[in-house]
């Protein structure tokens, strides 16, 4: 994997439709179809929204990716599929399945995709028997989460079990955004993606920041999509609270939120050269990975061009965050 590395970019896997069409019971999601196009009815959770074909085309998917000069891709779920409302039991054999045919598709072209899982976390002892599966048996390099697990925040002390299983496994763990904002009106103007889903972001890794997480589980290899949202921005802020111990900021850490920052990993979705310029020199070319958020509107349609766009980037900065430090993140799963 010498070429560069896209470490956001979502699919609906091989069979994954049929397989629901066929067994929604099973499942506990039923496939809509009206006017050609499919949506998934999740049990408590609803209807999504329409499926986009291009998650489910893999020619289109390694055409795009020959256009804009990206190699190797991580496949993880369409993050609207995640259904973490379902009952733990049902959600495991969904996420079994799901998986299984990810591995799949992964299989179809192995030199050019590689897996991020998805998981049962509304069932932590689950979601662990799941993730450790995925890795060892199925190959996966990691796994894609939300950003709350059907409302749960993700510093809930239930959820320890997984961190626990995903440090030891040394995979990654690709945090995502999911229903943005929930309770506020963001549906106009788009807001719900243009601010909710940073915001979102921000709100989950200020959970995961001040609520210890990674004081328990320092060797969790996470990263952050869209560059990490507001948090690399406004992380001054969140030290200054933390100095100040203002309403309880520092009762789990022994170091500073920008400490933690910097032992993180965030993508270049950002759509700004100056602002990835920015996060860069917030956290450090060696935790900046390539991302596009293929194959979304407000994707990155040609990420490797975004980061030669990033003024006064030496050649082994540009190295890295297109390649090495995903590669290096991949060398280090234990199967």
């Amino acid at each position: 994997m010498s070429g560069p590395i896209d470490v956001h970019a979502h699919c609906i896997p091989v069979g994954v439709i049929d397989t629901l069409r066929a067994e929604s019971g099973r499942y506990g999601i039923e496939i809509a179809e009206a006017d050609g196009k499919y949506a998934a009815l999740i049990s408590g959770a609803g209807k999504t929204r329409p499926f986009m074909p291009a998650l489910l085309d893999v020619p289109r998917r390694l055409a795009a990716m020959d256009a804009s000069g990206v190699d190797v891709q991580l496949l993880s779920s369409w993050i609207d599929l995640t259904a973490y409302s379902l009952d733990g039991a049902t959600g495991a054999r969904y996420a079994r399945m799901f998986n299984e045919a990810l591995a799949a598709t992964v299989a179809e072209a192995p030199d050019r995709f590689r897996a991020l899982a998805t998981v049962p976390l509304q069932s932590p002892d689950r979601a662990v028997a799941e993730l450790r599966h995925a890795v060892t048996a199925l190959g996966a390099v990691g796994v894609e989460i939300a950003t709350t697990v059907d409302g749960l925040e993700l510093d809930d002390p239930g959820l320890d079990p997984f961190w626990a299983a995903a440090e030891e496994l040394q995979c990654l763990v690709v945090v995502h955004p999911l229903d943005s904002l929930a309770g506020r009106n963001v549906t106009r103007y788009g807001l719900n993606n243009l601010i909710g889903n940073p915001a979102e972001s921000t709100l989950a890794l200020g959970h995961l920041v001040f609520g210890g997480v990674f004081e328990r589980h320092p060797g969790l290899k996470m990263v952050l999509v869209h560059g990490g949202g507001f948090a690399p921005y406004q992380i001054g802020r969140w030290d200054r609270g933390f100095a100040t111990g203002a309403r309880g900021a520092a009762e789990h850490l022994t170091r500073s939120p920008g400490e933690w920052l910097r032992h993180l990993y965030f993508d270049t979705v950002l759509h700004s050269p100056a602002s990835l310029r920015f996060l860069i020199d917030v956290v450090g070319a060696e935790h900046v990975v390539l991302g596009s958020d293929y194959p979304f509107m407000m994707g990155e349609p040609e990420p490797v061009a975004a980061v030669a766009a990033v003024a006064g980037l030496d050649q082994a900065s540009r190295d890295l965050i297109l390649a090495g430090n995903a590669a290096a993140l991949l060398e280090g799963v234990r199967r």
